[in-house]
């Protein structure tokens, strides 16, 4: 079932479009990864989704509801940005405000579970203020659960987080997944954290969805292969899958062998050679998750 999806979602601020044609698409279960350089449209695109903002043209669908649809706002909790917390007041007391404008039936057992799904202590008396920034994010997400939502919008939830305060929030993200059931998309530039949770990912550049990949279909993208290309392309492929023995290559569109096992290239090159193919190009590619999806947004820059 999706759980989110866009149609032509678009967002334009005067002449800059910072959405545009969006084609989004996510599942239930989903941990969903969100990627994209500074500027590239992801905060927008969650302000769009939960009603923060309204689009210019398309739209969204939340459980098959449009997005200001009352059911479907029930059913999504968001932490876009900053958490909007008062610092004066403990982690209990903001919960609780919230919890009573919400209109919440008894909040305080209902706070208190809260603030123990994300490690905080019910008791705990300081004031938000003087909460660390792993301890403001946490709380964040727990506002983000009051309403008992079925899907979470996390914008860049661990940026700013010592390796500790990652650490803590990647296995509370996961958690909610696994045992709560919940739906997540989070918007991140730190890749190597996001793929440690993420099940689908999605690739945005200049307001525009440039690719949707599952995590499986991502590991095999990043897969190490030899390539190869000759003037004999097919014959190529023939004779090396019969004497190597392959099982795992390819033949690409464009005439391009690729090799996914450990093979020597003194062999390959032999083996050609001796049936009189020339080899035109031949190297072992490499390619770790970070510089796929830079290659796929546009260019080295910082994300």
């Amino acid at each position: 079932m999706s759980v989110i999806q866009t149609m032509g979602l678009s967002k334009r601020y005067k002449d800059k479009w910072a959405v545009e044609n969006l084609e989004l698409r996510v599942e239930q279960g989903d941990i969903y990864g969100f990627i994209g350089r500074n500027g590239a449209g992801k905060s927008t695109t969650l302000k769009l989704l939960c009603g923060l903002a309204r689009p210019t043209q398309g739209g969204a669908l939340i459980f098959g509801k449009p997005v200001r649809d009352s059911v479907a706002h029930r059913r999504v909790g968001a932490l876009i940005e900053q958490p909007g917390l008062y610092p004066d007041l403990s982690g209990r007391e903001n919960l609780l405000l919230y919890a009573t404008l919400l209109g919440l039936d008894r909040p305080d057992r209902r706070v208190d579970e809260i603030l123990r799904t994300v490690g905080l202590a019910p008791k705990e008396k300081k004031p938000a203020r003087h909460y660390s920034m792993g301890m403001k994010q946490r709380l964040g997400v727990g506002l983000a659960l009051l309403g008992g939502p079925d899907l979470l919008l996390l914008d860049e939830p661990i940026n700013g987080l010592d390796p500790e305060g990652i650490r803590e929030m990647r296995e509370l993200l996961l958690r909610l997944n696994r045992e709560r059931g919940l739906t997540l998309l989070i918007s991140s530039h730190i890749l190597g954290e996001l793929s440690k949770i993420a099940t689908r990912y999605g690739i945005i550049q200049e307001g525009r969805m440039v690719e949707q990949v599952t995590a499986g279909e991502l590991e095999q993208k990043c897969t190490d292969y030899l390539h190869l290309r000759s003037d004999q392309p097919q014959k190529a492929a023939a004779l090396l899958e019969r004497e190597l023995h392959l099982t795992r290559w390819e033949m690409r569109p464009e005439g391009e062998i690729r090799i996914y096992e450990a093979v020597d290239t003194k062999t390959v090159g032999k083996i050609l050679a001796q049936a009189g193919v020339a080899v035109e190009e031949m190297g072992l590619h490499r390619q770790d998750l970070e510089s796929y999806f830079l290659e796929r947004m546009g260019g080295n820059d910082h994300v």
